[in-house]
């Protein structure tokens, strides 16, 4: 179980036309989960990625980082 999870995002929004759009999506975690090696933290949050339903949505590219904190 983690003992601390934040994450963030950032959106790029662009006027497009006479609306706006989404460009781009960078996605940042940063997890404190003790018993868990990075290898192992980047592989679920990877997966977790992949898997998202909003990510799937959205015909952009979505940055990714996820940093086990010590």
């Amino acid at each position: 179980m983690p003992q601390q999870l934040d994450s963030k995002s950032e959106v790029v929004i662009e006027k497009d036309g006479d609306g706006f759009s989404i460009t781009s999506v960078h996605l940042a975690v940063i997890a404190k989960i003790p018993g868990i090696d990075n290898a192992t933290f980047q592989s679920i949050a990877t997966h977790a990625k992949a898997a998202c339903p909003v990510s799937k949505l959205m015909n952009i590219e979505v940055g990714f980082e996820a940093t086990l904190a010590s």
